[in-house]
């Protein structure tokens, strides 16, 4: 997922994207842990995208407070 296509998201969509990421990576360390993970590189993948959206969610209250 790119970073503006997060950044067109409402805010309680990014939260939500953000518990669906963290859901899946947990999945995937289960795979990893009992054998079954058919493409490791997908971990590397989902803990990006997870640092995007928290990187992203944070610019938002940045801006959000400089407002204020």
């Amino acid at each position: 997922m790119e970073a503006s296509e997060i950044r067109e998201l409402s805010a309680e969509e990014r939260h939500s994207k953000l518990n669906d990421l963290k859901e899946e990576l947990f999945n995937f360390r289960f795979q990893l842990g009992i054998g079954q993970l058919e493409n490791p590189k997908k971990l590397k993948q989902i803990k990006s995208d997870i640092a995007r959206v928290k990187t992203i969610i944070k610019e938002f209250e940045l801006k959000d407070k400089e407002i204020k």
